[in-house]
């Protein structure tokens, strides 16, 4: 069941645009608010032992009572905004207390980091940071003045391009700065 939650999960979560996009006219807002609860609680163990978890299962389910108690469908909109929001603080909030979000990920497939490897990881944290403050600020622009196929377009495609460049960018410039002299 955990390996089966751990793939459905994420899948469901990249896949929300799309079940918005085509889904609003066709469920329920309260049945999404059901079913985002129950991903979020499903969830919730594996967060809670994470820095910042208790805070993002709360503004999760609390915006999941008032998707349902509202049924209004033109705040599916809003989970984008409030998924950037969350991260951009637990990413945010990892600067201040430290260790840096980046550098707490580095150390999980490598738990002896060089010393030299944690200002970098703060730099990249600094740049998550930054992408969620663009990703948020972009979806709720959308979401206010957009039609839905804009804001499906950019939170179900453009939104993960952006994810991967920077992934795969930062994957790059680690393994050029390892290799140098």
């Amino acid at each position: 069941m955990r390996k089966l939650t751990s793939f459905l999960l994420p899948v469901i979560g990249l896949l929300y645009p799309f079940l918005v996009y085509f889904g609003m006219e066709h469920v329920s807002t309260p049945l999404y608010a059901l079913a985002l609860g129950a991903i979020w609680l499903i969830r919730a163990p594996s967060l809670l032992k994470q820095p910042g978890g208790r805070w993002m299962i709360a503004a999760a389910l609390a915006y999941c009572a008032l998707l349902a108690f509202s049924g209004e469908a033109a705040m599916l909109r809003w989970y984008p905004s409030l998924i950037s929001a969350l991260l951009l603080f637990v990413f945010g909030i990892s600067l201040k207390y430290g260790p840096p979000m980046v550098e707490r990920i580095a150390r999980v497939s490598e738990p002896e980091l060089p010393p030299e490897a944690i200002p970098y990881t703060r730099k990249v944290t600094w740049v998550w940071v930054g992408f969620f403050m663009f990703n948020g600020l972009v979806s709720a622009v959308l979401t206010l003045w957009a039609p839905l196929g804009w804001w499906t377009l950019y939170n179900g495609l453009i939104a993960y391009f952006i994810m991967g460049t920077l992934f795969g960018g930062e994957w790059l410039l680690r393994r050029s700065l390892r290799t140098a002299p």
